[in-house]
């Protein structure tokens, strides 16, 4: 067993030491840095309030990065051939995971959503995990489909059906958002597989009108589009989050309140440390700093896809591209969440956001991008 495990990890080799990509790193440790005044700025009170210590949150969110940044440089470190090894034993995992959430004792609801998974000490969201081993499986996929890609049947077809199931089972916890971006994920990872434009057309409606129809299947969700039409119609009540993320955008103006002078994050805004965090991130630091984040989102978007551009082979290619739309796209939603250009949908900002799973997962995705960064240089 012990010479298995050697052989396995020996066709995981690492690539060559190289500097690694400033065009990543740099942009990634802003964000990551800014989300850490964030947390501390906007947890708090919180943490006073609800365990005794100010720094509590704030504490864990700093084992999170910790965590986060031990994957991403083991990630980083290697070769094509060890990521392509990857791709089946992290499907495997995560639908474990997965399932685990559906067995009393293992699976946590909070706020009548099942999507977290207790593991002794650890609180996971297999949510996180899938998004991430979607865009392996996909990579790997479409690499071997290749030649079948023109027909439907035999190359979009089966990759649509493996993730529509994932899908399907992570809109019953119910997660919503996270559906939402696995079916953008799969259709921008086909279209770079090189499957025709009409086939895509045609999934793409069907996958629009069935998660129109879940849209409003539920009376909490046809509440959420009805506050995004409108929130001062509940004010105190289904809008009051969106209108206090609106006064936190308006407090900020150009050059925003200051660090640490923003009201918002004092009970007023919830969820202000997690999925509104960049509304208080414009109230402090006004329109000048949610154009730096967006221009440093912008950075890894355009990185990303250079690195895909430039790789020859297809499965660094559309891994590149795969995990750049993971992390561009929901920071794009979340993003317009917050300013009210779209729905609630419950997702973080990557790298700034309070989140166990949520910044190992980004730090994870970021890892592998440096390792793919690298090989250029070893070609």
């Amino acid at each position: 067993m012990g010479g298995y495990f050697r052989s396995w990890f020996g066709r995981c080799e690492a690539v060559a030491p190289e500097r690694p990509d400033p065009w990543l790193c740099v942009p990634a440790a802003a964000l990551i840095a800014l989300g850490l005044l964030m947390v501390l700025n906007t947890t708090y009170f919180l943490g006073q309030e609800k365990t005794g210590d100010a720094f509590h949150f704030f504490k864990l969110h700093l084992v999170h990065i910790a965590a986060g940044l031990c994957v991403m440089f083991a990630l980083s470190q290697l070769s094509l051939a060890g990521l392509r090894r990857l791709a089946a034993p992290l499907m495997i995992v995560a639908v474990i995971l997965l399932a685990l959430i559906w067995i009393p004792g293992l699976g946590v609801t909070r706020g009548g959503a099942r999507r977290w998974v207790r593991l002794g000490p650890v609180l996971a969201e297999p949510s996180e995990l899938v998004k991430f081993a979607v865009v392996f499986f996909l990579a790997d996929y479409l690499e071997r489909r290749q030649e079948r890609m023109a027909d439907f049947r035999r190359g979009p077809l089966p990759a649509m059906i493996v993730v529509g199931v994932i899908a399907a089972v992570v809109l019953k916890q119910p997660d919503f958002g996270t559906t939402v971006m696995l079916v953008a994920i799969l259709f921008v990872m086909l279209f770079a597989g090189g499957a025709r434009l009409f086939d895509l057309g045609r999934a793409g409606a069907c996958a629009a009108a069935v998660l129109a129809l879940q849209a409003v299947a539920k009376p909490y969700r046809m509440r959420r589009l009805a506050t995004f039409a409108d929130p001062w119609r509940t004010a105190r009540g289904a809008g009051f989050q969106l209108i206090q993320s609106l006064i936190a955008l308006g407090e900020g103006g150009g050059w925003g309140a200051g660090l640490g002078a923003g009201r918002q994050k004092m009970f007023y805004l919830p969820q202000a440390h997690t999925d509104f965090v960049f509304a208080v991130v414009v109230e402090e630091f006004g329109l000048v700093g949610a154009l730096v984040v967006f221009a440093l989102f912008c950075m890894i978007l355009l990185r990303g896809l250079r690195i895909a551009h430039e790789e020859p082979e297809p499965f660094a290619s559309l891994l590149a591209v795969g995990l750049t739309a993971m992390i561009s796209l929901q920071a794009l939603v979340n993003i317009a969440v917050v300013i009210g250009l779209a729905p609630t949908k419950g997702l973080p900002l990557p790298f700034l956001s309070y989140g166990g799973t949520s910044i190992v997962m980004a730090l994870a995705a970021l890892g592998t991008l440096l390792a793919l960064a690298r090989r250029p240089a070893v070609r």
